[in-house]
């Protein structure tokens, strides 16, 4: 890692959490009492609220979309090189957010989170999520 961040780095991010206090209603007849998603922001939102951008991943299975998250960090986020000021998703323009799914294993609500029910993690008995979800 260089001594300063790239010019068309977002820099240093943090990930945040959002946490709900409802029940989330699934596709599959279940529900979720309350659920957290893990997420990343990126560029400014504007005051009419119109520029976000919602980055969901695939195959990364991340939220860690861009930036880095420390200055020792050696890699990037996964789509680094589309997401930054003067890039494809240029942050001087959009206000990006990059989550981790609902079911993932990067800090989410998914199937290692403790079941309420139970006091255990959810395991082979967390819901079955769809993109409807």
């Amino acid at each position: 890692m260089p001594a300063a961040f790239p010019p068309d780095s977002v820099g240093l991010v943090t990930p945040q959490m959002a946490h709900f206090s409802e029940p989330l209603a699934l596709a599959c007849g279940r529900s979720l009492p309350a659920y957290d998603l893990i997420y990343e922001t990126y560029g400014t939102l504007n005051a009419t609220a119109s520029n976000a951008v919602l980055i969901c991943h695939a195959l990364s299975g991340h939220h860690h979309a861009a930036g880095y998250h420390s200055i020792d960090d050696r890699k990037p986020g996964w789509w680094d090189s589309c997401i930054g000021p003067g890039k494809p998703i240029d942050t001087s323009k959009f206000f990006v957010v990059s989550l981790n799914n609902l079911g993932g294993c990067n800090g989410s609500t998914g199937p290692s989170s403790l079941n309420p029910d139970t006091g255990k993690p959810f395991g082979a008995d967390f819901p079955v999520l769809t993109v409807e979800d």
